[in-house]
């Protein structure tokens, strides 16, 4: 039995969590001023609640899994508190496994804390949802020690989908780069549709069933999509605000402000759903709707 953490119990860490512990495992988390909301989620995973020291001291793995911004912060604060924990003798530090959002150079930044430290450290990126009945998200990983990368995919018999980077070239950061481009075509598409139904709509509502129809006749692809991505984005717009940011670093400057864009269109979801009148969500709801009934 492997003992693991998971930080944190949001839904993703904790349905990985689950996982895990379905599988055997003992799974350790960190509740410090967490919401209630959140210790639910991690009791229903089966997940412990521990210091970061005790973690240090007892996991074999620590998997980060956070909202981008919250990234460096974590590994700077786990690598401060968890180094002065005491491993059994011959015992070696856990690996830490970042499996946020982020954009190579910033996995990088955060790799970079761990050179003089006995942690050693995996760059991996989780393309897909929350795992969930038989459906598994794969954690895409890379690292500069073969071996090292060998053994994150060895946890694959806990549950896990686990695919590794290797060949020319692949190292810290290419994980990463994987989860920036793929998740600036979905994300960002879904992003696209979203902007462009809320500007048709500010020109007229006629404008906007205008477009509906026009989508149907000549873009059915289209649409179908759009009746599927649009719905599930609107609870996940604050999350995704960050990694449209570290998607921006990632493609550069100039080619990058398009997705400083969608980080801000989708704040402004996230604004409408949480202290505004809510008349986007209700825009983009309306649109679906119709779009249903087409596809």
């Amino acid at each position: 039995m492997s003992n693991i953490a998971v930080i944190a119990a949001g839904n993703m860490g904790a349905a990985v969590g689950r996982v895990l512990t379905r599988n055997g495992c003992k799974v350790l988390t960190n509740l410090d001023n967490r919401s209630e909301e959140t210790r639910r989620r991690a009791r229903e995973a089966g997940m412990q609640d521990a210091s970061f020291k005790e973690i240090g001291a007892t996991c074999d793995w620590v998997l980060s899994i956070l909202p981008p911004s919250d990234a460096f912060a974590f590994a700077e604060k786990f690598l401060q508190e968890s180094t002065a924990s005491t491993r059994l003798a011959g015992t070696p530090a856990p690996v830490f496994v970042d499996c946020n959002a982020v954009n190579p150079a910033t996995v990088h930044r955060i790799a970079g804390l761990f050179t003089d430290s006995p942690l050693k450290f995996i760059d991996a990126g989780i393309i897909g949802g929350p795992p969930h009945d038989d459906y598994t998200p794969t954690f895409y990983a890379s690292s500069n020690d073969d071996s090292l990368l060998d053994n994150f995919v060895r946890l694959s018999k806990y549950g896990l989908k686990i695919s590794a980077l290797k060949g020319e070239g692949a190292g810290i950061g290419d994980a990463s780069a994987l989860k920036m481009s793929y998740a600036g075509i979905t994300k960002g598409t879904t992003g696209l549709f979203t902007a462009m139904i809320l500007a048709a709509h500010r020109s007229s509502p006629a404008t906007a069933d205008a477009l509906l129809q026009e989508l149907h006749a000549s873009q059915p692809a289209i649409l179908k999509r759009i009746s599927g991505v649009v719905p599930p984005m609107v609870p996940k717009a604050y999350r995704w605000v960050g990694e449209m940011s570290e998607i921006a670093g990632f493609v550069g400057e100039g080619e990058g402000d398009i997705y400083h864009g969608l980080s801000k269109l989708y704040s402004r979801i996230e604004r409408s759903g949480k202290d505004g009148d809510g008349h986007d969500i209700e825009v983009l709801e309306q649109f679906v709707a119709q779009a249903k009934k087409k596809v």
